[in-house]
C-alpha cells in the first residue's frame, strides 16, 4: 500500500459512495485516533503520524473524504456533507474498535470539520477522550482579490464547479523536502488535489463565519498546537479562538516556524511525544475514574 497502511476498509458515507479507510494500527491498540485530513489532501498524508502512534500504542484511522477522492479539483455539495459523513465515520469507528477510547484528530480543513463536529454533532460522547489540532483553518491567511471575496457568493451560485484562481502553496507546506516531494508526486498521481472549486471555497467561508462566537461554548479536552509561519491559516487568529476555550480544556502549543503541516514538519517528534504525553494523561484519568467505580 502506498502509505505504509496496515491495511484498508471502506466508508460509506452520506451520498451512498465508498471511500477509502486508512488504516494504520498496531496488533492490539488501545486507543483509536480518528483522523480528518486537511483541504486538497487526502487520508494517506497521516502516514507519519500514523506509523509513529502505531508504534505507540494507537490506531490511526482516516479516509477519503468527498470532493477529495481522486479529483483534480475539489468540489462538494455543502460543508454539511462533511459533518454527515464525520458522524457516520464515528459510528464505524466505534463499531469496529468497540469499548476503545477515541480521540478526534484534525489538522487544517480538518481540523475546521472537527471543531464543527465537537460544537454541533457529538454530544458528550464517552467515548470520546478528547480533539487534537493541528492549524485549524478558521480563517484564511492567503491573500484573496477583494473581487472575488465579494463575488464569492455569486460565483458559488453561477459557476459553482469552476476553478478558483489561486497559487499553488505546495512548496510552503512543510519544511521536510521528502514529504513535499511526496506532496508533488501525488498531485501528479492525482491522489491529492490542486484546484478548488467556487463552491468549496464558499463552503469553507461560511463554516468560518461566525465560529470565533462558538468557542467559548466548547466542552472537549483538546490539544492544539498552531504554526507560526502558515501561509494558509491565520495563525493569530487561530490562536485567539483557541484561547477563547475553557482554559482547563486547552493545551495550546505554537511552533513559531513551522510551516502548516505541524505533523509533517521537522520538529514532528516533539509535537507527537507532547501529544502522546496529553493522551496517556486523558487515558489515566479514565483507569483512574474506573477504578473508584470499581
Amino acid at each position: 500500500m502506498r502509505f505504509s497502511e496496515d491495511r484498508l476498509a471502506t466508508l460509506t458515507c452520506s451520498d451512498k459512495v465508498g471511500r477509502a479507510i486508512h488504516i494504520w494500527e498496531p496488533p492490539q491498540p488501545r486507543a483509536v485516533i480518528l483522523a480528518i485530513h486537511g483541504g486538497l489532501a487526502h487520508a494517506g498524508d497521516y502516514v507519519t503520524p500514523g506509523r509513529w502512534f502505531r508504534d505507540k500504542g494507537f490506531a490511526t484511522i482516516s479516509y477519503d473524504m468527498v470532493g477529495h477522492d481522486g479529483k483534480k479539483r475539489v468540489d462538494i455539495p455543502g460543508f454539511r456533507s462533511f459533518l454527515d459523513d464525520g458522524e457516520l465515520f464515528l459510528q464505524w469507528v466505534k463499531r469496529h474498535y468497540p469499548g476503545l477510547p477515541v480521540f478526534v484528530m484534525g489538522h487544517s480543513m480538518g481540523a475546521l470539520i472537527a471543531t464543527h463536529l465537537g460544537l454541533e454533532c457529538f454530544p458528550r460522547d464517552p467515548a470520546i477522550k478528547g480533539f487534537i489540532l493541528s492549524s485549524p483553518y478558521y480563517v484564511n491567511a492567503i491573500k484573496v482579490p477583494a473581487v472575488l471575496l465579494k463575488l464569492s457568493k455569486v460565483l458559488a451560485a453561477l459557476f459553482p464547479t469552476g476553478k478558483v484562481p489561486l497559487e499553488s502553496m505546495t512548496h510552503v507546506l512543510t519544511h521536510d523536502t521528502a514529504i513535499t516531494k511526496r506532496h508533488y508526486e501525488d498531485e501528479r498521481d492525482n491522489i491529492r488535489a490542486t484546484e478548488a472549486s467556487f463552491r468549496f471555497a464558499k463552503a469553507l467561508q461560511t463554516a468560518q463565519e461566525g465560529l470565533a462566537q462558538k468557542m467559548p461554548a466548547w466542552r472537549y479536552p483538546t490539544f492544539a498546537v498552531v504554526a507560526g509561519d502558515d501561509k494558509l491559516a491565520d495563525a493569530r487568529a487561530s490562536e485567539s479562538m483557541l484561547k477563547s476555550v475553557n482554559p482547563a480544556l486547552m493545551e495550546y502549543h505554537f511552533c513559531p516556524e513551522n510551516y502548516h503541516e505541524n505533523f509533517n514538519e521537522l520538529n514532528r517528534e516533539t509535537i507527537f511525544a507532547d501529544i502522546l504525553q496529553w493522551m496517556e494523561a486523558r487515558l489515566a484519568g479514565q483507569d483512574a475514574g474506573r477504578a473508584l467505580r470499581a
